[in-house]
C-alpha cells in the first residue's frame, strides 16, 4: 500500500511489515470475528475495517511509527497487527506510546503476540528511542493482560482508567494501564 515507508521486523516465527492490499480480506474477517471484537466492542463490518487499514498507514506516515501486519514466516499467513501508536484521546498518561496487538483467534494460543510486540518494543526504545510504551486493555482482558506481563511491563491500580471513549454505563470502560520503561526493559 502506499505511503510511509514502514520497516520490516523479523522474530524466529514471524514476519512484522508493511500492509498489503491481499491483508484486507483476512483482517476484515478477523475484525468480524465475535471473539476477537468481545473486549473491543462491536464487530467490525468490511468498510470499517478497510478504515482503519487506511488509517494505520496514515499513522505510520505523519508519527514515524505505527501497527504492522503481522505474517508467520512458515507458510506467509497474514495473522493479524502487533506494533505502536499514540492514543487518540486525552487522559493521565497521554501523551504516550501505546503497544498493541490484534490476532486471528486461530493464531491465539501460540505465543504470537508475545512475540510481536517484543520486537516492536525493541523498535520503540532502540530505533525510536523511546523511554516509556505503555499498554491498556479492559480490565476483563486476561488474555492481552498476560502478554503485558510476560513483556515485563508492570501495573499499578492508581494509573487504571475508566475509556474517555466508552459511555459510562459500557462494561468496557473500566482499563488497566501496563508501563514499561526503557532502562528496565533493558535489564531483564
Amino acid at each position: 500500500m502506499a505511503g510511509a515507508t514502514i520497516p520490516r521486523l523479523t522474530t524466529a516465527r514471524l514476519l512484522l511489515r508493511e500492509w498489503h492490499e491481499r491483508d484486507r480480506d483476512p483482517f476484515a474477517a478477523l475484525n468480524a470475528d465475535p471473539r476477537v471484537a468481545e473486549f473491543l466492542g462491536e464487530p467490525m463490518d468490511r468498510t470499517a475495517s478497510d478504515g482503519l487499514v487506511d488509517r494505520i498507514g496514515a499513522r505510520w506516515a505523519s508519527d514515524g511509527h505505527g501497527l504492522w501486519a503481522v505474517e508467520r514466516v512458515e507458510d506467509g499467513a497474514f495473522v493479524g497487527f502487533a506494533g505502536l501508536a499514540a492514543p487518540s484521546f486525552e487522559t493521565a498518561f497521554t501523551p504516550c506510546v501505546e503497544i498493541g496487538w490484534r490476532l486471528a483467534a486461530a493464531a491465539w494460543g501460540h505465543g504470537y503476540a508475545t512475540e510481536a510486540a517484543r520486537a516492536a518494543l525493541r523498535f520503540g526504545f532502540d530505533d525510536l528511542g523511546l523511554h516509556e510504551i505503555v499498554s491498556f486493555t479492559t480490565v476483563a482482558n486476561v488474555r492481552s493482560r498476560a502478554v503485558m506481563e510476560r513483556l515485563g511491563m508492570t501495573r499499578d491500580p492508581i494509573d487504571d482508567f475508566d475509556h474517555p471513549r466508552l459511555a459510562a454505563d459500557d462494561p468496557l470502560r473500566p482499563h488497566v494501564l501496563y508501563r514499561v520503561g526503557r532502562d528496565a526493559w533493558r535489564a531483564k
